[in-house]
């Protein structure tokens, strides 16, 4: 353990016996670890402790077989409003981009000066599934009064696994400014990180009809759904394909033509034929990968303050 905690930075071996543990109880595992580095005590939360000293002098401790309740290397660090340049440094760790519309505010979770994790809240949309569950506001005027949405969450991947986005999000809530935020993600169906910080769970929202209809013709063309995520697998697909796409593309209507062309502002049907008409492979192979993402099932969540 010794040689291992030497190749590694204080953080790392931090994080690295965090998640030994953590992992080791889960699955009813015995791990021995010998070691000099006592700051990764806390980390390891080991069941037994033997303590070598000088000579034949031995100290042995027992505690309970219970997994560390957080990563000491929280401890380290801080949330503070950011900037977008603070987005931008850590946006490609995100699977979308880091152009984000309507931003409201920032904030950074901060070790020292490096940035190790942003949220980003933004303006709510207009509509959205299950929010009259828990506020129906009378206007759009009281709707951006008093809601605000959370658009991104990216953690360094250093720093996953650990809980910093969940300390991200429960310390950023009270910062943002508004009596009410929501959350509309896919991630939080696999990993509830926002209702560990604080967040409540309204519902899960299943794809609109019309996109679970264009995937399926899709799939008579001969294309895999989930693959539908990777621009260069519907590239390699549009080959001889293109009209067949671009037919199938064509039966959208606001909201969802605008997402499939990634417009904003206004955007009619008008325009959306005309960016049909002139769309090449590429512009219809990240146009695909739009139309996965709305083929993914939303989680809902909502916090008061």
């Amino acid at each position: 353990m010794d040689e291992f905690c030497a190749n590694l930075n204080r953080g790392t071996a931090k994080i690295v016996a965090f998640n030994v543990q953590k992992l080791a109880r889960k699955l009813g595992k015995a791990v021995v670890a010998a070691t000099t580095h006592t700051d990764i005590f806390e980390d390891l939360a080991p069941s037994v402790h033997i303590h070598k000293r000088f000579g034949k002098e031995i100290t042995v401790k027992y505690g309970p077989n219970n997994s560390a309740r957080k990563c000491s290397l929280l401890q380290e660090m801080r949330v503070e409003e950011g900037s977008y340049e603070d987005l931008k440094k850590v946006a490609g760790f995100h699977y979308r981009s880091h152009q984000v519309a309507f931003r409201q505010k920032i904030f950074v979770l901060k070790r020292g000066d490096e940035i190790c994790g942003t949220i980003v809240y933004v303006s709510p949309t207009a509509t959205a599934q299950c929010r009259n569950k828990v506020f129906q506001p009378k206007d759009m005027r009281e709707l951006n009064e008093k809601v605000t949405r959370i658009a991104r969450v990216v953690v360094h991947p250093k720093y996953r696994t650990i809980g910093a986005g969940v300390r991200l999000v429960r310390e950023s809530l009270p910062l943002c400014g508004k009596p009410y935020v929501e959350m509309i993600a896919v991630m939080s169906k696999y990993n509830p990180f926002a209702e560990r910080a604080g967040m409540k769970k309204i519902c899960e929202s299943k794809p609109d009809k019309s996109i679970l209809e264009a995937v399926a013709e899709l799939e008579k063309l001969g294309f895999t759904p989930y693959l539908l995520a990777v621009p260069e697998y519907n590239k390699r697909m549009l080959k001889g394909l293109v009209p067949q796409v671009k037919e199938i593309l064509g039966n959208f209507h606001y909201p969802y033509n605008r997402r499939i062309a990634d417009q904003h502002g206004h955007f009619t049907m008008e325009d959306y034929h005309k960016w049909l008409k002139k769309a090449e492979r590429d512009d219809l192979a990240r146009a695909l990968r739009r139309l996965a993402q709305l083929n993914q099932s939303k989680v809902y969540l909502f916090w008061k303050r």
